[in-house]
């Protein structure tokens, strides 16, 4: 039987991996997309016709002009194009890094159950903050490694052994510094921990290092890690696994900022009970052996959320009436955009408005931006900007 699975595993291996070479040709690796002048300037915060100025009078970067007279920019050039308004502009911010004495805002994103939309929350957010002009870590906790994969890396042929984050958690005298496994991704900004099933490793290493009682607690290797990396980020993100392991708990210690998924369902809800019960139990534990919780915020993030469902939104209105200002005021809708672009290993940050419908695009996407803002605003108030 053992057989069986391992060559089942295999095979489909085998398959994603020319799924992938047809997917991203002519060497398998992503690209992203170039923006219109409209959806430039819209990201950089100014009016197109502005832009359109810019490029005539010869400031920035030029877009790239089709044969229909169509104007494109490289998320680059909107980076450099950001560069240029911030010299000249009196005020007004348009790079958004953070300032000295700002601390870096990791971000954990979390739940006890699978499904709960929590790696889709953490990728579109982690690639919205890099479309904002944000400098952005992305880490993948969970050996299931999807966020790894929606970016691009298929995680049992790219990820080689001791180049997950376990390398600079480990026990032994093999851990390595975080700055050794971080991977560019292919957006500009985006930078990457990748994962996959070595991440197990640390559930089981653990229990013989607390047998022990010697090295670095358990609870802060993560957080050692991230800090050793953190003048180079404004802020980082992290996809925890849907279980509450030592490697999730290392990451709830090393966070400024909580992210709990939630499926408005009562199962699903029953589930984050039980997780914030356990989690409250466990951390105390943490906190009692030297563990730094101090959160700037906590925030549960409603997923897959259909508003014409009657008793989603019965729940919705509970989790609001017991948790108030904790629950974010958007909700990630449920969308078929959403889990179309996955078929593709992308995001609906990648894919343009032309792959769907207008207004199931632009439903989707106007969500996603509206919980991704609303999180960014949560951000820069902790560093104290005015919004």
């Amino acid at each position: 039987m053992t057989e069986v699975i391992a060559g089942d595993g295999a095979a489909l291996s085998e398959e994603l991996q020319a799924m992938r070479a047809a997917l991203f040709p002519p060497v398998a690796q992503k690209v992203l997309r170039s923006f219109s002048s409209v959806e430039a300037a819209k990201l950089i915060g100014i009016a197109d016709a502005y832009l359109r100025q810019l490029s005539l009078n010869g400031k920035g970067p030029q877009p790239t002009i089709s044969a229909g007279g169509r104007r494109s920019y490289t998320l680059d050039q909107i980076n450099e194009l950001r560069a240029v308004l911030d010299q000249t502009s009196k005020g007004k911010e348009y790079v958004p890094h953070r300032k000295p004495g700002d601390h870096c805002q990791v971000m954990a994103v979390v739940n006890f159950k699978g499904g709960s939309g929590k790696t889709t929350t953490a990728a579109h957010l982690a690639q919205y903050l890099a479309l904002q002009g944000y400098r952005v870590l992305a880490v993948d906790l969970d050996p299931q490694a999807s966020l790894t994969a929606l970016h691009g890396y298929q995680p049992e042929y790219d990820i080689g052994s001791n180049e997950t984050m376990y390398a600079a958690v480990r026990y032994d005298d093999h851990r390595r510094p975080i700055s050794d496994v971080i991977r560019k991704s292919y957006i500009p900004g985006l930078d990457i921990v990748p994962g996959n099933l070595e991440l197990m490793e640390f559930e089981h290493d653990t229990p013989r290092a607390l047998a022990d009682h010697s090295g670095e607690p358990f609870f802060g290797r993560v957080a050692t890690a991230l800090g050793s990396v953190a003048d180079n980020y404004d802020v980082m993100v992290l996809d925890c696994p849907p279980q509450l392991g030592f490697l999730t708990l290392g990451a709830l210690c090393a966070s400024t900022g909580l992210l709990i998924t939630a499926h408005p369902q009562m199962l699903d809800v029953m589930s984050m009970c039980q997780f914030l019960l356990m989690a409250s139990d466990l951390l105390s534990v943490v906190q009692d052996s030297g563990g730094d919780l101090e959160y700037d915020f906590i925030r549960y993030i409603v997923t897959r959320y259909e508003p014409s469902d009657g008793p989603q939104a019965q729940m919705v209105g509970f989790m609001r009436s017991l948790f108030r200002e904790r629950v974010c005021t958007n909700a990630m809708l449920k969308s078929t955009a959403i889990s179309d672009a996955g078929l593709s290993k992308q995001t609906l940050y990648e894919v343009g408005r032309e792959n769907f419908s207008k207004s199931t695009y632009d439903r989707a996407i106007e969500s996603l931006d509206a919980v991704n803002a609303e999180i960014e605003t949560l951000i820069r108030q902790a560093w104290g900007r005015a919004e």
